[in-house]
């Protein structure tokens, strides 16, 4: 298995955010889009718009812990609104993410699992 570090954040939409949050949303992709360490990062939304399920993919914990502290997550402001749009209701983390990425993890609540078995073409 390979170094990649991914999860599955659960996200519930505050009352009356939607609007705002879909403003952050495209802020966002828009902005990881030029980390190299992130592989994927991908938003899914329910029917009736109330919850997403943010499903991120990066290269190793570094370009964790780059997404979060150093490029953008937290030094854009993200954080801040990210948190008055929405309440995040699960975190599933995949791989073994060093201890400087699970301390921001775990803020989320993250749970984790390590690989056991398959693989992965890239």
């Amino acid at each position: 298995m390979k170094a990649h570090v991914s999860w599955v954040n659960e996200l519930a939409i505050k009352d009356g955010a939607l609007d705002t949050f879909k403003g952050l949303m495209e802020e966002m992709v828009s902005g990881t889009r030029a980390e190299p360490g992130t592989l994927a990062y991908e938003w899914y939304i329910s029917r009736d718009g109330g919850t997403v399920h943010v499903f991120e993919i990066y290269a190793d914990s570094e370009a964790v812990v780059a997404h979060h502290i150093s490029e953008g997550f937290m030094m854009k402001n993200w954080a801040g609104r990210f948190m008055d749009c929405v309440d995040s209701t699960r975190c599933v983390v995949y791989g073994d993410p060093n201890a400087a990425a699970r301390e921001i993890l775990d803020r989320l609540g993250a749970s984790y699992r390590s690989a056991w078995g398959g693989f992965s073409r890239f």
